[in-house]
C-alpha cells in the first residue's frame, strides 16, 4: 500500500512540475521583456525550486566520456561485460589501449543510490588504471522470474566477476560492500582461487558497528529484523517490470537519508534560492549536480536488505567471527595474501571511526606488511570517496598501495 500511495502522490504532482517548467520556459523566452528585472529573477528562482522539489530523479548518467592521458583526451566506452539479473559488470574501456596498468574493480554500494554516486571516485583512476564497477540494477525493474537476491548472492556475484577479470585484480569497496567483499575474498583465499584479489581497499565500511556507533548504527540496531520486514518492505506494484518483487523502496530510504540531516538540507535549499537570485551560477550548478545524484534512489532487493540488517547491524557476524555463507562458516583468518588498506573519515557520521579499521585485526594471519590504514582529516562519509581531499590525498594513497602490492611484489 505504501508503494502505491507514493506512486499516486508522484503522479498527482506531475501537473505542478510541468507548470513550473512551462513558466520558467516562458520566463526565459527572448521576447519576454521582463526577464532581466531583479523581481523576475526572484520569480524564476521560486519556479525552479518548485520544479526541483516536485521532480522525479532518474538514474544519472556516468558523464565519464573522456579522460586525459599524457595530454590527450581519450574517449571512454561503457562496456557491459557481464549482465546479471541484479547487476551489470561495467568496464570503462579507453579507446586507446594502455598496457601494463593495474586492473581495479570498484564495488559500488547496494544501499539506495545508483553506482554513479562513485563517478568522482572512478574519474581519478581512469587515466592510469583499467577500471570496472558493479553497476547495480533498480530492483523494481527485475522481473520476479529472475528469483530473489540475498547476501550470499551478492558474494556469488563478486566471486564470478573476479573470476572473469582474473588474475591480479585490485578491489575498492565503498561503504556497505566492504562486508561481502571480505567474505568473497575469504572464500576464494580458502580455496586458493587464482582470481583472489591482489588488494582490497575498504572505504568507510561497517565492519564492526559496535565501535563508535553512529545514528545510522543506532537506527539499524535499535529494532529487530521483524520490525524492518513489517515496516519498510513493500511489494512492487503492477506498473513496473519487477511487479511482485519484495523491495526496500528508494523513496523510503531517501526519507531516512533526509531526516538525519533535515536542517542541513533545508539550509542548502535556501542558499540555492539565494544563489539563483544573486546570479551565482557556479554555486547553483554545484547544488543541482549534488542533488540530482542524491535524490536519484533505487529500490533494494528486500531479502538482501534484511540479510544485511541482521548480519551487519544486529548480530555483527563478521566482527564476532560467526559469518556464514550458504550455511558454511567463513573465517577471515583465511585471508593471508590479499593486502588490505582501510580508509576512514575523521568526521564520518555514517560509519564511525574504527569500524572499518577493525578489518585489519580480523585478518590476523595476514602479515603486517600487507596492512595499511588511513584516517583522512576533516572529511565525512561522502568526502572519503568524493571531493577535494579525496582527489588530493585519498586517491593517491590508494594508487600507491595498489602499486606497492601489485602482482609479483
Amino acid at each position: 500500500m505504501l508503494y502505491q500511495l507514493n506512486a499516486a502522490y508522484m503522479e498527482s504532482i506531475k501537473p505542478l512540475n510541468s507548470w513550473a517548467k512551462f513558466v520558467r520556459d516562458v520566463n526565459a523566452a527572448p521576447w519576454n521583456g521582463f526577464r532581466m528585472f531583479s523581481a523576475n529573477r526572484s520569480f524564476d528562482a521560486s519556479m525552479e525550486l518548485i520544479e526541483r522539489l516536485t521532480d522525479c530523479y532518474d538514474e544519472p548518467a556516468w558523464e565519464l566520456d573522456f579522460t586525459e592521458i599524457d595530454g590527450d583526451n581519450i574517449a571512454i566506452q561503457y562496456n557491459v561485460i557481464a549482465n546479471k539479473p541484479f547487476c551489470n559488470l561495467l568496464h570503462f574501456r579507453r579507446s586507446k589501449a594502455q598496457p601494463n596498468q593495474p586492473r581495479v574493480l570498484f564495488v559500488a554500494p547496494l544501499s539506495g543510490h545508483f553506482a554513479t554516486l562513485l563517478r568522482g571516485t572512478i574519474r581519478e583512476f581512469l587515466p592510469d588504471h583499467d577500471v570496472y564497477v558493479t553497476d547495480w540494477r533498480n530492483a523494481r525493474d527485475v522481473p520476479v522470474s529472475e528469483g530473489e537476491f540475498h547476501f550470499d548472492d551478492y558474494v556469488d556475484y563478486l566471486i564470478e566477476f573476479l573470476e572473469m577479470l582474473w588474475p591480479d585484480t585490485h578491489t575498492v569497496a565503498v561503504c556497505q560492500p566492504c562486508i561481502p567483499l571480505m567474505v568473497a575474498t575469504s572464500l576464494m583465499s580458502a580455496k586458493n582461487n587464482p582470481a583472489t584479489p591482489a588488494t582490497m581497499t575498504l572505504m568507510g565500511g561497517p565492519i564492526d558497528t559496535r565501535i563508535n556507533p553512529t545514528e545510522v548504527n543506532d537506527y539499524a540496531s535499535g529494532k529487530d529484523a521483524d520490525w524492518f520486514e513489517s515496516n519498510v518492505i513493500c511489494t512492487v506494484p503492477d506498473n513496473f517490470e519487477g511487479a511482485g518483487q519484495l523491495v526496500y523502496p528508494g523513496f523510503v530510504q531517501l526519507s531516512g537519508f533526509m531526516s538525519m540531516n533535515l536542517d542541513s538540507h533545508v539550509q542548502k535549499h535556501f542558499k540555492f534560492f539565494d544563489d539563483l537570485i544573486k546570479g551565482d551560477g557556479d554555486n547553483a550548478e554545484a547544488h543541482r549536480k549534488f542533488y540530482n545524484e542524491y535524490l536519484a534512489v533505487m529500490d533494494l532487493p528486500a531479502h538482501y536488505y534484511l540479510d544485511t540488517i541482521r548480519k551487519v547491524f544486529l548480530e555483527q557476524d563478521l566482527a564476532n567471527n560467526t559469518m556464514t555463507y550458504r550455511g558454511t562458516a567463513v573465517d577471515m583468518a583465511d585471508i593471508t595474501r590479499t593486502a588490505i588498506f582501510t580508509v576512514e573519515g575523521e568526521v564520518d557520521d555514517i560509519t564511525g571511526r574504527g569500524q572499518t579499521a577493525a578489518a585489519l585485526d580480523l585478518c590476523h594471519k595476514l602479515p603486517t606488511s600487507k596492512k595499511a590504514h588511513l584516517e583522512q582529516e576533516g572529511v565525512g562519509h561522502y568526502g572519503i570517496f568524493n571531493g577535494r581531499r579525496y582527489r588530493e590525498f585519498i586517491a593517491p594513497a590508494i594508487k600507491a598501495f595498489v602499486k606497492k602490492h601489485k602482482a609479483g611484489k
